[in-house]
């Protein structure tokens, strides 16, 4: 398993857009992949789980996965979050 920290920058938090696009690339991998916030885990390729999280500006998130591309996974999903705009 592997596990990083990001902090949600974006203005309007993880809303229904950028929550199918952040869904869409999690499930490229091949990997097990959850969004935590609050000790609470959600399933990252589930757009509803996302939905329901709430997450926004300021909000630390941890992803983490468990599988065979784990580490991309998990470095690529915290670059998305990086470099969310909207």
């Amino acid at each position: 398993m592997y596990r990083e920290e990001v902090v949600l920058e974006n203005k309007t938090g993880l809303h229904a857009r950028p929550a199918s696009m952040f869904v869409k690339e999690a499930s490229t991998y091949k990997s097990d992949i959850n969004l935590i916030k609050e000790d609470q885990k959600y399933n990252a390729k589930s757009i509803m789980g996302l939905l329901s999280m709430g997450a926004a500006k300021g909000d630390v998130l941890t992803i983490e996965a468990e599988g065979e591309d784990e580490k991309e996974a998990v470095n690529s999903l915290i670059e998305f979050i990086k470099n969310l705009k909207e």
